[in-house]
């Protein structure tokens, strides 16, 4: 049975989307580009089936669909910049079933330029068809926030940008059936820069905390109590947290297509890199003060995730938090209610299963992701010394980063 929409790509990219066209009444076919990651639950999993969502059983079933939309995953490659290798693949396949009048959306992280100078010649050479003739093409930022209840794709605005003013119009009309607000871009490069601003707007941001804590701990200032005071200013300022690291499927992204580097964004690059490396230092400093040594000593490393109350694991600074702390000689351990099993450098990590034992048991825990079922006043009362990277504990309870 032909489905309106084709997701190519079921990781972090698409299987939102996926989830949203499902919830919007859009007859929705996947295509998986690879072993990707989805982050669904079992019962939001029944809710899509029962929507009539439905994995591809063949790359011939993408030549039915009006929509196609790339959602390919594009980590970071051996230069740093993004692998765009699966959405190649993506491309290639969909090119040999790709019809007349069909709408090609790429919702990738890319560099600027991709949609025209990238994925729209593998789609012509492989279909024999002409892109803003013979079918749409266009490109939309993704906009994803794992986890966020406030912002949902019905509610957070989509970003358009197509290779012709039809083009455009195609996307924008796919698009209004799963938001309330469509905008449009001059071009797929102006789309495509969008998503390189807010990617690294992030990451610059986190950058800028990242360095105000380490400064703050320095001088004995309260950081926490400093973003508190600060957040109340109505305008020209946005709350950003520090944290032990930046995770996540969107890194922070340079113009390599075009020959050029944004210089904060590899300074932001660099700072919030050296975050892991702070946290085992302060954890060291913190073990030493109570006259214990790191090697030797038993760490807990609570929350291994990239983000709260999600099991992905993707860029989490944890991994080498750990790695760190092992080469220290440190006996480490860790607890997450959403991650069974973890390995470190092909190394299984013991899992704590009575949480408050452990910290009861163990020389230092060290609050990584603030999960919603930790109790952290608990944890605090129960743990020897806690390290708290997220300023998640009452005032006074932990050491905080």
């Amino acid at each position: 049975m032909p489905a309106d929409l084709a997701v190519i790509g079921l990781g972090p990219y698409g299987l939102p989307l996926a989830q949203a066209a499902v919830a919007a009444g859009i007859s929705t076919l996947g295509y998986r580009t690879g072993p990707e990651a989805g982050s669904l639950s079992p019962a939001e999993l029944r809710r899509m089936l029962s929507g009539g969502f439905r994995t591809a059983a063949g790359p011939a079933e993408l030549g039915r669909v009006r929509t196609a939309v790339i959602c390919a995953p594009t980590p970071p490659g051996p230069d740093g910049g993004p692998d765009l290798s699966q959405v190649e693949a993506a491309a290639r396949t969909l090119s040999t079933h790709l019809r007349p009048h069909t709408t090609v959306i790429l919702e990738s992280p890319v560099p600027p330029g991709t949609t025209e100078e990238f994925l729209r010649p593998l789609l012509e050479k492989g279909s024999g068809l002409r892109a803003g003739r013979d079918f749409h093409l266009a490109y939309s930022p993704t906009r994803v926030d794992p986890g966020n209840r406030d912002f949902t794709p019905a509610t957070t605005p989509k970003v358009i940008g197509g290779l012709t003013p039809a083009c455009t119009e195609s996307a924008a009309a796919f698009y209004s059936r799963l938001t309330d607000k469509v905008v449009r871009a001059r071009g797929p490069r102006e789309a495509e820069t969008v998503q390189l601003l807010e990617t690294n707007y992030r990451h610059v941001n986190i950058a800028l905390v990242n360095e105000m804590a380490v400064l703050c701990h320095d001088l004995g200032v309260d950081l926490w109590d400093v973003i508190r005071c600060a957040e109340t200013k109505p305008f020209g300022f946005q709350a950003f947290r520090p944290g032990p690291g930046v995770g996540g499927h969107a890194i922070p992204r340079d113009l390599t297509s075009a020959g050029r580097s944004l210089r904060m964004v590899e300074l932001a690059r660099q700072v919030n890199d050296q975050m892991p490396r702070y946290v085992v230092q302060r954890a060291a400093a913190l073990l030493n003060e109570h006259g214990k040594s790191a090697r030797g000593a038993r760490v807990l490393l609570l929350g291994v995730t990239y983000k709260p109350d999600l099991a992905d694991q993707q860029g989490t600074p944890a991994q080498e938090v750990a790695v760190r702390l092992m080469e220290l000689g440190a006996a480490v351990s860790y607890h997450d209610p959403h991650i069974p099993s973890w390995s470190v450098l092909d190394r299984p990590v013991p899992r704590a299963d009575s949480l408050y034992e452990a910290a009861a048991d163990a020389d230092l825990t060290i609050l990584l992701q603030q999960h919603r079922t930790y109790d952290l006043q608990g944890l605090s009362v129960k743990a020897q010394l806690l390290l708290d990277t997220r300023g998640a504990t009452p005032t006074g309870a932990a050491h905080r980063l």
